[in-house]
């Protein structure tokens, strides 16, 4: 059975949803191929898996009020689960190993447009 979840908590589920989606639609405009989303391992969970070319970008989707609070939603706890969750990717992909891996953030505010923020930080923080 599933727990019950207090309203508020869907809500902010269904618009991380909501930026989630208007992340993969940008990324697509430019280029990108999204070859997971809400991809989930017993180390963590990556939003968003894009690739260009020979460049392989795991990607946090963070939605706040303003952009501001949004860059400084993610924490180094937070990088190294994705970073631990990246390496448990690569082993269920090994055709993606050779590809450069970049972690980036694209940060989403209302009423604005995903700012996209390349290279975010490495593996090694």
């Amino acid at each position: 059975m599933k727990p019950i979840r207090a309203p508020s908590r869907l809500k902010a589920e269904r618009y991380g949803r909501f930026a989630e989606t208007l992340c993969r639609w940008h990324l697509r405009l430019r280029g990108w191929h999204i070859l997971a989303r809400r991809w989930r391992c017993p180390s963590g969970e990556i939003d968003i898996v894009a690739r260009r070319g020979r460049l392989l970008a795991v990607i946090e989707v963070k939605l706040r009020r303003d952009l501001d609070d949004a860059a400084a939603s993610v924490l180094p706890r937070q990088r190294r689960r994705i970073a631990r969750a990246a390496s448990a990717f690569l082993v269920m992909r090994p055709e993606l190993a050779a590809l450069s891996l970049r972690f980036d953030v694209m940060l989403v505010a209302p009423r604005r447009l995903p700012r996209h923020l390349r290279d975010a930080w490495r593996s090694d923080d």
